[in-house]
């Protein structure tokens, strides 16, 4: 028991210092079209954002190399189908040979996460909002991370941050209407 408590106090305290990392104002290394593509979401109307969604995340699953984005698709694949261990062996093979790709370790993440393995799903997310500190589906994972560990709060701040991001995130809206009332209270 005082083993998971101490565990849950270090994912915690990993993950907060995420939170921090990829405050909005910090400046990455982005593409010029990248740049206007964020801009744009942040202003679209819904329909728009669906396809600058697409168009963002199409570069960002694009590592420059095609060995390395045909082991993305294969973990995405695996993934969809539900076969987590085969997931995990592509994902690894990706962040071992191009440890500079953000979408490698947002997409293991989701595994270790969906494996209930928290403290290796955190890591990553830290290495991938330390990568693209605009990618709001990091900062949803880490949002669901938090609310698995009962801290709506700091689950709040995370899905708050991606929903800056992105305002039609429709798991993102969903997760704030949510835990406003836990938040925020109830107007009596």
């Amino acid at each position: 028991m005082l083993e998971k408590l101490l565990t849950f106090k270090a994912i915690v305290a990993t993950a907060a210092t995420i939170v921090t990392i990829s405050s909005p104002g910090i400046v990455s290394a982005q593409s010029q079209g990248e740049t206007e593509l964020l801009a744009e979401l942040a202003e679209a109307d819904a329909e728009a954002a669906t396809r600058l969604e697409r168009e963002l995340r199409n570069k960002w699953d694009k590592s420059g190399s095609a060995t390395m984005d045909l082991l993305l698709r294969r973990g995405q694949d695996a993934i969809d189908r539900g076969e987590l261990r085969v997931a995990m062996d592509h994902l690894t093979a990706l962040v071992d040979h191009a440890p500079e790709f953000a979408s490698g370790w947002l997409k293991r993440s989701e595994v270790f996460a969906r494996m209930d393995q928290f403290g290796p799903a955190v890591a990553d997310l830290e290495r991938a909002l330390a990568l693209n500190p605009n990618d709001y589906d990091a900062l949803y994972i880490l949002g669901t991370v938090f609310e698995h560990f009962l801290d709506p709060k700091k689950a709040y701040e995370a899905y708050r941050r991606a929903k800056a991001i992105h305002p039609h995130h429709k798991e993102v809206t969903t997760a704030l209407e949510r835990l406003a009332p836990i938040v925020m209270g109830k107007e009596l």
